[in-house]
């Protein structure tokens, strides 16, 4: 298996996904387009895995919409994407939905609820990481999967085709360290009004990597 990953900021790396690729024996591609503008072919991919980053699918920058010609190019293939916070947000662009401004800007830790079985295997309730203040529309054809106390689509579903999360299950502990360190300002003004200290020494779930896994096998499997 190819898996093609867009990494968009040095400290919003892969973490857990490179975790369940070696136990797919996979070859891994990591991109950076907002540095080099450097992006894989849809020919060379069999899972496409878009992270998140402080960029908005907004921005009118050629990058942005060099990405989502290449996640149409997956759809008509029928290859998986998988996209994290601003990677779901650009799944979502294609699919002719919107992105705006979130009522209330999430970072920190906090719980997401299931709103969908489409995916086995994802429990209930999964405390994650929300790095976030824009949110989503539900493209048409998707179903809500994930929801929680301050924004209601938290994540999707295309069945077969795509998930798109807005927060992160991908982050080990020493990831999070990574993000606060180098974007700890970003706390400031979340509803979750949470410190750096208290992001860092929150355990990592190890449902997490349990869900990250389940959604990973959904999407190779069909």
């Amino acid at each position: 298996m190819r898996i093609n990953i867009l990494q968009h900021t040095p400290s919003e790396g892969p973490g857990m996904i490179l975790d369940w690729a070696a136990t797919q024996d996979a070859a891994v591609t990591i991109y950076h387009p907002y540095q080099f503008g450097k992006l894989p072919t849809a020919a060379a991919t069999d899972l496409l895995v878009i992270l998140g980053g402080p960029m908005s699918p907004n921005d009118d920058l050629p990058w942005i919409a060099q990405e989502r010609t290449l996640i149409r190019d997956l759809f008509a293939q029928h290859t998986p994407v998988l996209g994290v916070c601003f990677g779901a947000q650009q799944i979502v662009k294609v699919l002719g939905g919107t992105v705006q401004q979130a009522p209330a800007k999430e970072v920190g830790w906090a719980p997401v609820y299931r709103q969908s079985t489409a995916i086995p295997r994802i429990p209930a309730q999964l405390t994650v990481l929300h790095w976030h203040e824009e949110m989503f529309t539900i493209p048409t054809g998707a179903q809500l999967l994930f929801s929680s106390d301050h924004l209601t689509n938290q994540g999707f579903v295309l069945p077969g085709q795509a998930v798109g999360l807005q927060f992160h299950l991908e982050p080990q502990a020493v990831n999070v360290r990574e993000m606060v360190a180098n974007d700890g300002d970003y706390l400031t003004g979340s509803v979750l009004q949470q410190s750096a200290e208290q992001v860092i020494t929150t355990p990592v779930p190890m449902a997490n990597r349990m869900a990250l896994y389940a959604i990973l096998d959904a999407l190779t499997t069909g």
